[in-house]
């Protein structure tokens, strides 16, 4: 007779699939006590990718009879279904939140236990029982004490007290999550809280506790019971004798007790077959480090020789929040290598093979981001869900296809990812194994673009002194060297050597035939479908392709070959689908497996290779960074100033960074010309009276027009003032403020921070140059150390003690001034310290590199000692506290410039964001474009970004500004959820019932919605930027190539890259006609300047973004310009400056200035190279802008190419970038930027051809 008891209905929401195999096993075996039971569980994680999974869990929380909800941290897995769990709390028998928000936790309704109410004498009681005693014990192996000892305490209290021990019993349950308990959890709630007609599914069965497992043990799928706690109960299939090293691996518990095991036992198997034993051990909580020091330590001694976290969370904390301080002393004191591999928990493996995106913004924030804060390196993919049956993954060549027989909550592994992991982790245990003598190391050197003088380019960085000093300090280690006898011949062996003979930029050091190339290159049907059939154009002779370097010993010093797209402007707006060039694949093969390299060290900031195309994060085996990175060990020399550039390069080619310093920095000073005009101003103020009742000319006596004549003639050679109309013409009220104006002038300029010289990795900095940087540290702080003279500095640093120091000179050593002078000593300490050679050796000893933050040094200390491995800030932080105050400043501050030039309020701004601003000043140019738009980011209650909200009207205290976004690809990668809230605010302000006038972002957007019939959601987007794995605007290589005709086509170039908006989903439509009429409502663009080391003439980026942008602003408005503006917050407060002011001003305190270029040339090939380039992205701005004076160019040609000795130096130096350098100015000349004289402009050409001549070896020396 068929069973006819009630249905009772058991959900489980939780926030992934660790338990569904579990669960679903349980399920089977309650059905057959309960047949009409009825278990369901829905993952959260699910949600972001599948409509359907949501709209399933809601319909089953409107008919659950029990709901049992767990692990619901963040608002997007929470904020769906907490107004369904709101509205069936009180009509279902009962409701167990725990571990989740506290929104969530308050719905828990057991019997007479109600959360929702105020904590009764009870809950007070328990607090007091658990004592103080576990204080000084990690958290998981305390809570689970404490746990285990409640219900015991509580099982003798009568009333209300059993529903409390119930929770604790369901939390001990789900805890110990095998399938025995989670059978038992759902029928001992069943027995306890079945109501109405469901009671008669209650039975008298004695209730069963929860079975106990280890809290920390270790796993293995051979092992007896797959869990012990006992390192002996380990199985040894690979034997000591035979062993290449010994791995320890961090897994989650929750998997191993579900026996959901399959992507762990692979990595296993993937490890042991590379010849490793394995150590996997597990921890109860979110803390790792009981577990670490119970197995990896044995009688104090370090086990392990690298370690592997396969739970794709923080060391400590997991993904409820994260302690990267206590990470790092743990892993410092172990110091192996750490290595973060990630299991797929928010998408499929089939979502993630099929993604040009890779992984998604929660699992990018969570799983890279997070552990990068606690040293972790060489983030990867190595399993997840499968996915649906019979879908073929298209995340490499091996399309996989999981079969329907696979639970789809079940783990799976990523075959080739896995095995790649395996091999990654030999290749860094092999460096702690082998002899430094016997280690192979290969030094890459960049040259972008080639043929330009270009080889050793990198930021901030004297390439050939800093790999030269790097070879005498292996030779020094033992590694087997051979060390040029000076810097100079060891540039000529790489520049010149028989580069003549090949014509190639430098010394070839081996050719590859085209046979050997087709033979062994894997992906030669991808290179060839866009380079045309092997070998290829580039860095070939038609028969064999080129490698560039030159070996010394051990140790290959080599050219990484350029994109290949450098002087073709039309592939630039092509290259979606686009491979490396023979050349570039074969490079790195040649470094793999020619030269058999142990470890490559990439030199300096940046290079193509984790440029190359393929996902975003999380690559997979057809991404080409990963594929022509392979298995070798990735050492990266990157600038400390640039984290966000140096997080591509870790989470797109593996790469461990080393930071090193910036060039030190000073004030610029004033020089021949300044000088003289500053005493001018000054003799001026001081000798002439002036009497505010002179109002005519005829009132100046002779003296003082003498003097007005000077004056202006000496401004007016300088640029500073025009020749009318004379000022000795006009009042006394009109020539002060003019005087007034240039004494402010040359004062900015004279105090204007700079860099000088270039950074030396393995040369101390001087003492002299200590006093610089400290100097300029101390005039960007605001406690007493801002007033220090040179000398009190120096002193300072020479002090026996802070007591005597304070002594003689007289100061009070209060607390606040003592941190502040120790702060300065630890300054000067770490500048002078080796750490980053240090560093550079500890990592080719396959050691523990500590993790640092990225930033200025001089508002930003703890970028100090470099040498470590440089992360962002956490983005679940940014923006932070104080970056949202400064946002309104800042954004006030633009408003004030704008509308003080003569304008009205603006209705609508271009900004531009990158990564590398927001991560130095936590979130600093986003909080600006919030308070434009009168919005704010909203926290959750673990202080974690999770959305945006408006300010009223009347807060804001004036119109909310429209503000369209344009950011960087770096940008996109490193901040999705930063995207997700600022299209979210721009969403929130466009929908808000409010006046079109005092909401431009409203009026905007709907009449953007009744001219082309959109819906809100659309016409309210504002942030834009490029695809999907695409980066920049390639402005700047149109700019560098000069093949281009019309200003239009850079626009045209900036609006093609830069279409795709960004909406709430974070995932990019192209949307080009909603980008045009946005960019034509743009009154003024705008971007921060946010480091002392850069400049907008200093790096091209400035112009391919703010420079882009403003063209097509220029291009959608007819051809009427709006004005660009530059926020300078390198300094204190900020100042907003034209960008006319702004290229002016660097021009005279960098370009023009003998401190700035004399501190380059003393690097000769190289620093000719930075004054190209700086010429170069004046020339950029040009094109984009057109605001750069003309003057700029006249007094640049003047200055390196009218001086016969200044342009020998140059031409002996570096002939390429010389030769650039003339024709740059040539090229200024003939697209109308400046107009010569026609003598200057004779001069130029001859001199341009001369060097043309000579570059190319016609003949050398001819004077002109």
């Amino acid at each position: 007779m068929a069973d006819k008891r009630p249905s009772m209905r058991v959900t489980i929401i939780t926030m992934d699939t660790h338990l569904a195999s579990a669960t679903e096993r349980a399920r089977h075996a309650l059905k057959k006590k309960m047949p009409s039971l009825e278990l369901t569980i829905h993952a959260a994680s699910s949600w972001t990718v599948d409509s359907k999974a949501l709209e399933s869990c809601l319909t089953d929380i409107q008919s659950a009879d029990i709901l049992i909800v767990t692990m619901l941290f963040m608002e997007d897995h929470f904020k769906p279904v907490i107004e369904a769990l709101k509205a069936r709390r009180d009509h279902c028998d009962a409701m167990v939140c725990a571990m989740s928000a506290g929104e969530v936790v308050s719905l828990t309704r057991m019997g007479g236990f109600d959360m929702g109410k105020p904590a009764s004498g009870l809950l007070g009681l328990l607090k007091r029982l658990r004592g103080n005693k576990e204080k000084s014990q990690t958290g998981g192996a305390a809570q689970m004490r404490m746990l285990r000892r409640l219900p015991k305490i509580l099982r003798f209290i009568p009333g209300g007290a059993q529903d409390v021990r119930a929770y604790f019993l369901t939390l001990q349950y789900w805890l110990g999550g095998s399938e025995e308990n989670l059978y038992h959890m759902v029928k001992n709630l069943v027995n306890r809280y079945a109501a109405g007609e469901r009671e008669v599914l209650k039975t008298k069965e004695k209730l069963v506790e929860p079975v106990i497992y280890p809290d920390n043990g270790i796993y293995h799928p051979r092992l007896q019971g797959r869990m012990s706690e006992s390192l002996s109960d380990l199985p040894k299939l690979v034997s000591d004798k035979k062993s290449k090293g010994r791995v320890g691996l961090l897994l989650l518990r929750s998997y191993i007790l579900a026996g959901n095991t399959l992507h762990y036992d692979s990595a296993i198997a993937a490890l042991e077959a590379q010849g490793l034993q394995v150590l996997p051990i597990f921890a109860v909580g979110l803390d790792a480090r009981p577990a670490i020091e119970q197995f990896f330590f044995q009688d104090g001694k370090n086990m392990v020789d690298a370690v592997v976290s396969l739970t794709g969370f923080s060391l400590v904390g997991g993904p409820a929040y994260n302690d990267a301080k206590a990470a790092e002393e743990v892993l410092a004191s172990l110091d192996v290598p750490y290595l973060a591999a990630q299991p797929l928990e928010f998408q499929t493996l089939n979502d993630w093979g099929g993604s040009d995106r890779g992984l998604l913004p929660v699992e990018n924030t969570l799983m890279i981001a997070i552990p990068e804060l606690d040293g972790a390196i060489v983030p990867m993919v190595f399993g997840g869900r499968a996915g649906d049956a019979d879908v073929q993954c298209t995340g490499c060549h091996k399309a996989c296809v999981f079969e329907a027989s696979i639970n789809r909550h079940d783990m799976h592994t990523c075959v080739e990812r896995t095995a790649m992991l395996a091999a990654r982790v030999s290749k860094l245990i092999a460096l702690r194994k082998t002899e430094q003598a016997n280690r192979k190391v290969a030094l890459v050197m960049f040259n972008f673009p080639p043929n330009a003088g270009r080889v050793g380019t990198a930021a901030h960085l004297s390439v050939f002194e800093s790999v030269f000093n790097t070879l005498k300090s292996l030779k020094a280690e033992g590694y087997t060297v051979e060390v040029p006898n000076s810097v100079d011949e060891f540039r000529d062996q790489i520049l010149a050597g028989n580069a003549k003979q090949f014509g190639t930029d430098a010394n070839v050091h081996a050719q590859i035939s085209t046979e050997d190339h087709i033979k062994r290159e894997p992906w030669l049907k991808e290179i060839e479908a866009q380079w045309g059939p092997a070998p290829g154009k580039f860095l070939s002779n038609g028969s064999s392709l080129f490698v560039l370097g030159k070996q010394f010993g051990n140790v290959f010093v080599a050219l990484q070959p350029g994109f290949g797209y450098e002087g073709d402007p039309m592939r630039l707006l092509h290259e979606k689908g686009f491979a490396p060039t023979h050349a570039f694949s074969a490079f790195y093969r040649y470094l793999r497996e020619d030269f058999a390299a142990s470890a490559v060290l990439h030199f300096g900031t940046h290079g193509a290779l984790e440029f190359m195309p393929g996902k975003q994060s999380g690559m997979s085996g057809s991404c080409w960074p990963d594929r022509l990175i392979n298995d070798l060990p990735n050492l990266y020399i990157y600038a400390s100033n640039n984290p966000s550039e140096g997080a591509i390069a870790k989470r797109r080619a593996g790469a461990t960074l080393i930071s090193y310093l910036t060039p030190p920095v000073s004030q610029a000073g004033l020089y021949q010309g300044l000088s003289e005009l500053k005493e001018s101003v000054e003799h001026w103020r001081k000798a002439t009276p002036q009497d505010a009742n002179q109002e005519v000319a005829h009132a100046w006596d002779t003296n003082a027009q003498e003097l007005l004549d000077s004056l202006q003639a000496q401004a007016v050679e300088l640029e500073f003032l025009s020749t009318e109309p004379a000022l000795k013409t006009l009042d006394v009220d009109t020539v002060n403020k003019a005087v007034m104006h240039l004494s402010e002038q040359i004062l900015e300029l004279e105090y204007t921070l700079i860099p000088y010289g270039l950074h030396i990795l393995g040369s101390p900095i001087s003492t002299e140059q200590s006093l610089d940087m400290l100097m300029s540290y101390a005039s960007v702080q605001e406690g007493e150390i801002q007033g220090f003279s040179r000398e009190a500095m120096n002193e300072l640093i020479h002090s026996q003690s802070l007591e005597k120091f304070a002594k003689d000179q007289a100061l009070a050593l209060t607390p606040s001034l003592r941190e502040e002078l120790n702060q300065v000593l630890n300054m000067h300490r770490d500048m002078q310290s080796d750490s980053e050679m240090q560093g550079i050796l500890k990592a080719l000893e396959g050691r523990y590199i500590r993790p640092a933050p990225g930033g200025d040094v001089l508002r930003n200390p703890q970028v100090l000692p470099t040498g470590r491995n440089v992360h962002g800030f956490d983005p679940f932080r940014i923006p932070s506290k104080f970056a949202m105050k400064d946002g309104q400043y800042q954004a006030n501050k633009i408003l004030e410039r704008y509308q003080a030039d003569g304008n009205p309020l603006p209705e609508s701004i271009a900004m531009v964001l990158w990564g590398t601003d927001n991560l130095k000043t936590e979130g600093g140019p986003i909080a600006q474009i919030f308070a434009l738009m009168g919005a704010l980011p909203r926290f959750d209650s673990f202080g974690r970004l999770a959305g945006a909200q408006l300010v009223s009207l009347e807060e804001l205290g004036r119109p909310r500004i429209d503000v369209m976004v344009s950011i960087s690809g770096i940008f996109r990668d490193l901040m999705p959820l930063q995207i997700k809230i600022l299209a979210e605010a721009a969403f929130l302000a466009a929908a808000a019932d409010e006046p079109v006038e005092q909401n431009f972002i409203r009026k905007h957007a709907l009449a953007y919605q009744e001219k082309n019939g959109c819906d809100l959601e659309t016409a309210a987007l504002r942030v834009f930027g490029n695809a999907e794995s695409a980066y920049g605007a390639n402005v700047n290589m149109m700019i560098d190539n000069g093949l281009w005709q019309d200003e239009n086509e850079l626009a045209e170039t900036y609006t093609r890259r830069k279409s795709f908006a960004y909406g709430r989903s974070g995932r990019p439509v192209l949307q080009s006609d909603l980008l045009n009429c946005i960019l034509a409502d743009v009154e003024l663009t705008y971007q921060n300047l946010d480091s002392i080391e850069l400049g907008v003439t200093t790096i091209d980026t400035y112009f391919d973004t703010l420079g882009g942008v403003s063209r097509a602003v220029r291009r959608a408005k007819g051809g009427k310009a709006a004005p660009v503006y530059i926020g300078d917050q390198t300094k204190g407060d900020a100042v907003v400056r034209s960008l006319n002011e702004q290229v002016s001003l660097e021009t005279r305190s960098r370009m023009l200035n003998p401190k700035w270029y004399e501190g380059m040339l003393k690097h000769g090939y190289e620093g000719v190279r930075q004054l190209e380039s700086h010429l170069t992205n004046t020339v950029g701005w040009s094109a984009t802008t057109g605001q750069v004076e003309p003057w700029v160019y006249q007094h640049l040609t003047q200055t390196f190419i009218l001086d016969p000795e200044m342009r020998e130096r140059l031409m002996s130096l570096n002939p390429a970038s010389s030769a650039k350098v003339a024709s740059r100015l040539l090229e200024a000349s003939e697209r109308n930027y400046w107009k010569p004289e026609p003598s200057v402009l004779e001069t130029l050409r001859r001199v341009a051809n001369d060097f043309e001549d000579r570059l190319e070896g016609v003949y050398e020396g001819v004077p002109i």
